[in-house]
C-alpha cells in the first residue's frame, strides 16, 4: 500500500471523528430540550419548576430544576407579565441580543462542513504533488543516485583493469568534453558491458555512478514492461525526458536483453508489447531527436540474443566485455574484499587465488563471507588459512554430510573409487593433478576427488582431452578390477567422459572425421535457451560421429585400466590411508604414490582438515573438474 493511500485513509478517518465528536459534543453541552407551548410553560413557572431561562427575542430557553432536561417555546410580543412571574417566582434570566444569535448558530452548524472542504483540498493537492500517482504507471521507474549516497569508486573494483579503462574514457570525457571535442571526437552513445553472471557489470556501473560527477539514473529491463498496453513505450521516453532535463548524464540499464531481445523471435512470433519498448529504445537512443548529453550504459550476459539495431554504431558504440579475472585479478579482488576482514598472519591471498581457477568476483566474494562465517562459529577473532580452505571445499565440492550413516562396506566401495581417479590422474600425461581425495559424502556424491590445473586454462588440447575421459574412466575401472563389480555410483563419470568425447568429435574436430563442425543447435531467441539440435548430417554421418565417440571413450577406458593394473599397490595403499583418515591432500597422494609412509594423523572436530599442501590449488571451472565418487542411484 503506497504512502499517498495510507495518508488518504488517515485524513478520512480523522474527518469522521472530528465530525462525530461534535456531533456528540452538541448534544452533551446541555440538557435535551422539550417544545412546550407557552401556556404549558407559565405553568410550569407557577409551580416552581423551572430554575432559570434564556430570552431571544421572542424565544425562551429554560431548565428544569429537579430534572434533567430542558425546555423551549415562544412568548408574545410585549408581554410584560411574563417577567414580573418570573421574578416572583424567583426564576434566573438571561436576555441575548437578537442580532448576534443567527450568526453564532450559521458558524457551529458549518463547522463539519469546513472541515470536509479542508480535507478535500488538501487530498487534491496530496495529488498534484505526487505527479498523479493513480495515473503514473506510464512514468519512469529509473532511481537518481544523489551524491550524499555511499560512493562505490574504482577503487572499489579489481580484476576488470581493461574495462575500467574504457570506462574512465567515458567519465574524462563528462569531465572535459573540450578536451575530446577541440579534436572532433564525440562521446559514445551507448556503452554495453558483457560478461557471465557475477564478473561485476552491475558493480563497475556503480562505481561509475560514484566516480563521474553528473546525475546517474539505473533501471532494470524488466521495469519497463508490465500488464498495461503502451507502458514500456511511455516509460521509455519519459526516462529519456528526464535524461535530458539532467544532462549531461547516464543512463544505466541492467539486464537489457530483457527488452532488447531479437524482434520476430520467440514461439508464434515476437512480443508485440516488448517489441514497441524495444522499437522505442532504440529512436530514442539514435533517432530523429538527438539525445545529446545522455549516455546509455547496459548490462548484460546475454548478448547473443540482443537485436542488431541495437548494437549498431551510433547506439552501442562500445562494448566493454568483463571477463572472469585470472590469478592476479583474482588476488586483487580477494583484498578488496578483506579489507574488513581480520586476517591471521598465515593467510596468503596469492595461495587461495591460484586455488579458485573459474571464480567470479561474486564467487570470491562469497568465498570471503563463508571464511568468516567458518571463523565466527569457532569463534575466534580472526580468519585464518584453515578458515579459506573450509570455505572453498565447502564451495567447490558442498558441506560435508557426516550424519549420513554409511556402512563399511559402502565406505570401501568408494575409497577404492576415488583412489582410482587419483592414480590414473597422477600416472597421466597433461593430466590436472590431485589437489584433495574424501569419502566424506559432500552435497549429492559420497567422495570426491578434486583435481587442479598447473596454470589458469585458456585452451583444451586433444591431448588433456583424453587425459581427461582417463581420468574419469578411473573409479569404474577400480571398481571393476578390485572388487569385481558394476554400480551406478560411476554415472557421473560415464556422463563426462561421453559429454567430452561427443565435443571433441562435433565441436572440435579432434577426430578422424576431420576439422567440422556437426549439429547446428536451434536456439529460440524468446526463450533464450538451447530447445533442439538441428541434424544437418546424414545416417551414415552419425554411425561415424558414434564410432568416433565410442572410441575416444574406449581408449581412455583401456588407458586407465593400464594404469590400474600397473599400479595395483599404489591404489590399495591409497584406499587404505581414505579408510584410516578419511581426506587426503595431494602431497599426501604424492607420498604413497612414492612409496613413503604418512606423518601422524591429527583428526579434528566433525571438520575436513586443512590442505597441508603449498600450493592451495583446486579445480578448475573446465571439466573434468572434480570427479565424484559413487552417487545414491
Amino acid at each position: 500500500m503506497s504512502s499517498n493511500v495510507k495518508n488518504a485513509i488517515f485524513w478520512v478517518a480523522l474527518v469522521c471523528v472530528v465530525v462525530l465528536f461534535w456531533a456528540v459534543f452538541r448534544q452533551a453541552k446541555g440538557p435535551r430540550e422539550q417544545a412546550v407551548s407557552f401556556t404549558e410553560f407559565m405553568d410550569m413557572v407557577e409551580k416552581d419548576r423551572v430554575k432559570s431561562v434564556t430570552i431571544t427575542g421572542n424565544e425562551v430557553h429554560g431548565v428544569f430544576k429537579d430534572e434533567n432536561s430542558a425546555l423551549r417555546t415562544l412568548i408574545p410580543a410585549n408581554f410584560p407579565d411574563i417577567y414580573r412571574t418570573l421574578r416572583d417566582r424567583r426564576v434566573n434570566v438571561e436576555i441575548k441580543d437578537v442580532n448576534s444569535a443567527p450568526w453564532v448558530s450559521i458558524i457551529i452548524n458549518a463547522v463539519p462542513f469546513v472541515l470536509l472542504l479542508a480535507f478535500w483540498i488538501f487530498m487534491m493537492r496530496q495529488m498534484q504533488s505526487g505527479g498523479n500517482k493513480a495515473l503514473s504507471f506510464g512514468k519512469s521507474r529509473a532511481r537518481l543516485h544523489s551524491s550524499q549516497q555511499k560512493k562505490v569508486t574504482f577503487k572499489d573494483v579489481a580484476g576488470v583493469e581493461e574495462a575500467k579503462e574504457e570506462l574512465q574514457e567515458i567519465i574524462d570525457f563528462l569531465r572535459e568534453p573540450q578536451k575530446f571535442q577541440k579534436l572532433g571526437g564525440r562521446i559514445p552513445k551507448g556503452v554495453l558491458l558483457i560478461g557471465g553472471p557475477g564478473t561485476g557489470k552491475t558493480l563497475l556501473a556503480r562505481a561509475i555512478a560514484g566516480e563521474a560527477n553528473v546525475p546517474f539514473f539505473s533501471i532494470s529491463g524488466s521495469d519497463f514492461v508490465e500488464m498495461f498496453v503502451g507502458v514500456g513505450a511511455s516509460r521509455v521516453r519519459d526516462l529519456f525526458e528526464q535524461g535530458k532535463k539532467n544532462a549531461p548524464c547516464i543512463v544505466f540499464i541492467d539486464e537489457i536483453d530483457a527488452v532488447g531481445r531479437h524482434r520476430g523471435a520467440g514461439l508464434g512470433g515476437g512480443h508485440d508489447e516488448r517489441e514497441q519498448t524495444l522499437n522505442q529504445l532504440l529512436v530514442e537512443m539514435d533517432g530523429f531527436e538527438s539525445n545529446e548529453g545522455v549516455i546509455l550504459v547496459a548490462a548484460t550476459n546475454r548478448p547473443d540474443v540482443l537485436d542488431p539495431a541495437l548494437l549498431r554504431p551510433g547506439r552501442f558504440d562500445r562494448r566493454v566485455v568483463v571477463d572472469r579475472p585470472d590469478v592476479k585479478g583474482r588476488e586483487a579482488i580477494l583484498r578488496v574484499h578483506t579489507k574488513k576482514v581480520p586476517l591471521s598472519d598465515d593467510v596468503e591471498l596469492n595461495i587461495i587465488a591460484r586455488g579458485t581457477p573459474g571464480f567470479a568476483g561474486a564467487d570470491l566474494a562469497n568465498l570471503v563471507n563463508e571464511a568468516a562465517l567458518i571463523a565466527a562459529r569457532q569463534n575466534r577473532k580472526v580468519v585464518t588459512m584453515y578458515d579459506f580452505e573450509h570455505a572453498k571445499d565447502k564451495v567447490m565440492m558442498g558441506v560435508e554430510r557426516r550424519s549420513k550413516l554409511i556402512s563399511d562396506e559402502e565406505k570401501k566401495h568408494t575409497a577404492y573409487h576415488e583412489a582410482g581417479h587419483a592414480v590414473v590422474a597422477a600416472m597421466t600425461p597433461l593430466a590436472d593433478s590431485v589437489h584433495k581425495v574424501t569419502i566424506i559424502p559432500r552435497g549429492m556424491a559420497l567422495g570426491l576427488t578434486q583435481f587442479l590445473p598447473e596454470n589458469d586454462r585458456v585452451d583444451f588440447s586433444k591431448d588433456q582431452a583424453q587425459a581427461a575421459i582417463a581420468v574419469s574412466m578411473g573409479g569404474r575401472v577400480a571398481d571393476e578390477v578390485f572388487l569385481g563389480i558394476k554400480t551406478a555410483g560411476a554415472s557421473s563419470d560415464i556422463e563426462k567422459a561421453t559429454e567430452l568425447a561427443r565435443r571433441m568429435v562435433c565441436d572440435w574436430g579432434m577426430s578422424d572425421l576431420g576439422p567440422v563442425s556437426f549439429g547446428k543447435r536451434e536456439e529460440q531467441i524468446f526463450l533464450g535457451r538451447e530447445i533442439a539440435q538441428h541434424r544437418d548430417f546424414s545416417e551414415a554421418t552419425a554411425i561415424r560421429i558414434d564410432e568416433q565417440i565410442r572410441a575416444f571413450v574406449d581408449e581412455g577406458y583401456g588407458r586407465a585400466k593400464r594404469i590400474i593394473e600397473d599400479n595395483r599397490a599404489a591404489v590399495e595403499k591409497i584406499t587404505e590411508a581414505l579408510l584410516e583418515r578419511e581426506i587426503l591432500d595431494g602431497n599426501e597422494v604424492k607420498l604413497l604414490l612414492a612409496g613413503q609412509s604418512l606423518p601422524p594423523y591429527r583428526a579434528t572436530n566433525n571438520q575436513s582438515r586443512p590442505s597441508s599442501g603449498d600450493d592451495g590449488k583446486a579445480s578448475p571451472a573446465i571439466n573434468p573438474g572434480m570427479q565424484p565418487g559413487p552417487q545414491p542411484a
